[in-house]
């Protein structure tokens, strides 16, 4: 397996942007409590592999519990991981808090290569040239005994990030880009 860095995201920041971005360790800065533990677990329906535990503890992201999400939503095709975006784990968790859910989260498709991204975009109209699942910032999932409408519906009601509907293929989609639905 090798592990690749997904195109950075552009983002433009002034100096004062970049000085104070600095500043910030591997803090959660999306909760004012500091404590407690935030937990999920994977199975991926292509590999068979599973992952669980704590990526976040006491305020701070757990960077073993982050590696090894990584290695289980890698994408099994070239088998490369990469970093996932830490704001996917938080959806994520909120999701399965909506939901009042701690089962295991199915993968569908986390992490995708630019070569199987390619791949599958050509013969997929549903398959975006510029996904973000390249930028780990992407899932297909399901959660075995929640209605797809049901976690469409709580994916939605969060309002923090993208969320595709896919009742024929048996997933939704969840991303940390822009609010939006399809």
């Amino acid at each position: 397996m090798s592990l690749v860095c997904p195109a950075r995201r552009q983002l433009i920041l002034g100096i004062s942007g970049v000085a104070v971005a600095s500043m910030f360790s591997n803090s959660a800065q999306a909760s004012r409590s500091t404590l407690g533990h935030r937990d999920l677990s994977f199975y991926n329906r292509h590999t068979g592999e599973r992952g669980q535990g704590s990526f976040w503890v006491d305020g701070e992201y757990s960077s073993d519990t982050l590696t090894l999400f990584s290695n289980v939503l890698r994408d099994h095709r070239q088998n490369q991981a990469a970093p996932m975006d830490k704001r996917l784990y938080e959806i994520l968790y909120k999701l399965q808090q909506t939901l009042n859910n701690s089962d295991e989260i199915h993968v569908i498709s986390g992490y995708r290569s630019p070569i199987t991204n390619n791949m599958l975009a050509a013969n997929s109209n549903g398959v975006a040239k510029k996904s973000y699942h390249m930028k780990g910032m992407a899932m297909d999932l399901a959660i075995p005994g929640v209605d797809l409408k049901t976690l469409r519906d709580a994916a939605m009601s969060l309002k923090m990030g993208g969320v595709g509907y896919y009742p024929r293929s048996g997933f939704i989609h969840v991303d940390s880009g822009p609010v939006r639905s399809w």
